[in-house]
């Protein structure tokens, strides 16, 4: 494709020039200055070609994406910007302050996108690269990422798992509700966010795959309307009031238990309410015994163009992104990182219950946990057929 526009510019060019050539030669005898007709002529068509001769030069370097800029009478041709939208987290510190060694030739721009507000560079992210296709990289959901795929969109994803959860911690009823397992959820009322949001998946799947309550026995109540949108053959969702939220509902007995990757403060600091399971940690842990894997809730997208355009690209991003969470484990080295006096022991307790496996990257260490959510989201109805694993992500990655 560059090959073409490139000859075609340049035929223009060619075609042109015996037209100028011409038209400057025969404009002194028009104008009856025929005796200063060879200087002039000559003078004109020195500063034509050196007119298209600067245009080819343009119009190459733009072809091949560079940006070129008059700096002092030189053209300098600098990187090509690469916009990337990532939550705040801890982990994503050194991309945000530039700690973060980039490939040769491109220059990253780190926006502060998030789901929630407030954030530097605004909220709805997902929606943003999902459906807009605003960033060139970003941090998406899993469940709507997997959807737009398998809908055509022109996104592919590297297997960098920015954010994850154990559902067990975000499963919330009233602290008088009576409700003490999830079996006793059967018939209830049960608020999530959007059905197709990757922590309703993994709750729903994981009430159903550890605890025997089927999703089809619960009457689910959204906040949000889908990502991307589905129509579910299934009659017990149902869209909560406008203006409701939630968390509102549940504290005004509206709704049985609540759902939320994203619990705000009148429920995690009201004692109204309280986590379905009694002992969270312990439950969380007993899934980590048995499945290996701490859940993937988002992953990392890249538009196809720029996977075409840069194709070692994506391996890079896996490098960069481990490089900035091996730089995030190490702010915790210093006793006063964060605002707890004991969040260095807490950081290292936890490394070490987990085995310092909680993060990470590539696609061996987190096929299994993809295939079991792809399995979710089928007996759900997000998907309406199983589909492999690989094809979500680009092919270079694949060995990783």
């Amino acid at each position: 494709m560059f090959m073409g526009k490139y000859l075609l510019v340049n035929t223009i060019l060619c075609i042109s020039f015996p037209w100028i050539f011409a038209a400057l030669w025969l404009r002194p005898f028009v104008r009856g200055e025929a005796r200063n007709a060879e200087p002039v002529f000559f003078k004109h068509i020195i500063i034509v070609n050196r007119t298209i001769c600067i245009c080819q030069a343009l119009w190459h370097a733009s072809s091949l994406n560079l940006i070129v800029k008059a700096d002092k009478g030189l053209l300098v041709v600098t990187d090509r910007t690469l916009s990337i939208a990532l939550e705040r987290y801890d982990r994503h510190l050194p991309f945000f302050l530039d700690l973060i060694t980039i490939p040769k030739g491109i220059r990253l721009k780190t926006l502060e996108v998030g789901m929630v507000p407030p954030r530097r560079d605004g909220v709805d992210r997902h929606r943003r690269m999902l459906v807009d296709l605003e960033f060139d990289i970003a941090e998406v959901s899993l469940a709507s990422y997997i959807m737009a795929r398998q809908r055509g969109i022109a996104l592919t994803a590297v297997p960098v798992f920015p954010r994850r959860l154990f559902s067990q911690n975000h499963i919330f009823v009233k602290s008088d509700s009576g409700i003490k397992s999830p079996e006793q959820l059967a018939g209830k009322r049960v608020a999530i966010w959007a059905f197709q949001v990757t922590m309703s998946v993994l709750a729903k799947g994981d009430l159903k795959a550890e605890y025997g309550l089927d999703w089809r026995d619960v009457q689910w109540v959204t906040q949000r309307p889908e990502e991307i949108e589905w129509n579910g053959n299934t009659n017990n969702i149902a869209r909560m009031p406008e203006g409701c939220t939630g968390a509102g509902m549940l504290l005004a007995g509206d709704v049985d238990a609540y759902i939320d990757p994203h619990p705000p403060h009148e429920i995690l600091e009201n004692d109204r309410v309280r986590r379905l399971f009694s002992d969270t940690r312990e439950e969380c842990r007993n899934y980590w015994d048995k499945h290996g894997y701490y859940p993937i809730m988002h992953l990392l997208a890249v538009k196809e163009s720029i996977a075409t355009e840069f194709p070692e690209l994506l391996c890079q991003l896996i490098e960069m992104w481990d490089d900035a969470r091996d730089q995030a484990y190490e702010f915790y080295i210093d006793h006063n990182y964060t605002v707890l006096p004991f969040g260095r022991y807490a950081f290292s307790s936890d490394m070490n219950e987990f085995d310092n496996e909680l993060w990470p990257s590539g696609m061996a260490k987190n096929r299994a946990n993809l295939r079991c959510f792809v399995d979710y989201m089928v007996d759900q109805q997000l998907l309406s057929e199983s589909i492999a694993v690989d094809p979500l992500f680009h092919e270079s990655v694949l060995e990783t």
